[in-house]
């Protein structure tokens, strides 16, 4: 669970989507003012919330032995917040809205945070666990953990995807942001 929303100087595992992305547009601009501290605006609703709020009881509800909460790894200006691990295996927690359903398929953001969480903790070993939340647990988040609405996805380590797409990419990202410049993609 994070407590300190402050996004600038850091590139996090949840902004991939953004590094590998295109950086010619206006939603990435804005990313990149956060990044630089320069927009500081963050978005919580009733969605964000409850999924802060459900994570440590999913976690919970998984009964793995030995298992940390909230780690956090910092490689140069790459920050990884974990929501769970063991030292052998990631748990990333995500939550949807139960009624709309979860395809793993529909979601390769998720996949590529995950990997740059394997990458950047060297556990090549990780599971997203979607968890579809009620009308009324956004409402009261003291609901119990359904079984019926938990789905967990193996994620396998694609190396090179880090190596070929992410790292390439992060690499000029970070000397960017080190550099208070804005990017743009090498040719």
């Amino acid at each position: 669970m994070i407590s300190n929303h402050d996004r600038s100087g850091y590139i996090g595992a949840s902004d991939t989507k953004y590094v590998v992305g295109n950086w010619n547009t206006k939603t990435f601009t804005q990313w990149w003012l956060k990044k630089q501290g320069i927009d500081t605006s963050n978005i919580e609703n009733k969605f964000t919330l409850a999924g802060t709020n459900y994570e440590h009881k999913i976690i919970d509800f998984l009964n793995v032995e030995d298992i940390e909460k909230d780690n956090q790894i910092i490689i140069g200006r790459l920050r990884v917040n974990l929501d769970a691990n063991t030292k052998d295996k990631i748990y990333e927690i995500k939550t949807f809205q139960n009624q709309k359903g979860f395809d793993i398929d529909k979601h390769k953001d998720y996949v590529q945070q995950v990997q740059v969480q394997m990458y950047a903790s060297g556990i090549h070993n990780a599971e997203i666990v979607a968890y579809g939340l009620e009308p009324s647990d956004y409402d009261n988040y003291l609901h119990d953990i359904d079984s019926e609405r938990l789905f967990r996805y193996e994620i396998p380590y694609d190396e090179e995807w880090v190596n070929k797409v992410y790292l390439p990419k992060y690499k000029i990202l970070e000397k960017c942001l080190i550099e208070g410049r804005y990017p743009r993609e090498e040719k």
